[in-house]
């Protein structure tokens, strides 16, 4: 039963990230990257809109709620967000000239809008 529900997380999580993609091409992005990982972690989509560089963390919470949110995207979590995003620019110098911003896409999470894009939702002096 356990290998089943961690077989559904991954399929939604998934799903999650394939439909957030979809939003941020249908608003104008270009999607560089999904699921790029180094050693201190993964950045589920990276995303350039104009001279903005966006790192976004998804998150399909169908039975989420604020606090949940909070749990999961944490200082720590954001910390290893910060360094992985540091790493893609030390790796793609010709993107260093661009504003970075830290994006959440929250999916189907009870009360909120189907795709909840918050813009600039943490930074590094946060």
């Amino acid at each position: 039963m356990k290998n089943f529900s961690a077989a559904s997380a991954f399929a939604r999580g998934k799903d999650g990230e394939d439909r957030a993609a979809a939003y941020f091409t249908d608003h104008g992005y270009t999607v560089l990257a999904r699921n790029w990982r180094v050693r201190s972690g993964e950045i589920d989509i990276i995303a350039l809109q104009e001279d903005v560089l966006v790192f976004a963390e998804i998150k399909t919470f169908p039975h989420g709620c604020l606090y949940t949110l909070e749990q999961v995207l944490g200082q720590i979590k954001q910390q290893k967000i910060i360094k992985t995003a540091k790493c893609f620019l030390s790796k793609y110098r010709k993107y260093n000239s661009l504003y970075v911003r830290f994006d959440v896409c929250i999916l189907d999470m009870p009360g909120m809008p189907q795709i909840w894009h918050i813009e600039n939702a943490f930074s590094e002096l946060t």
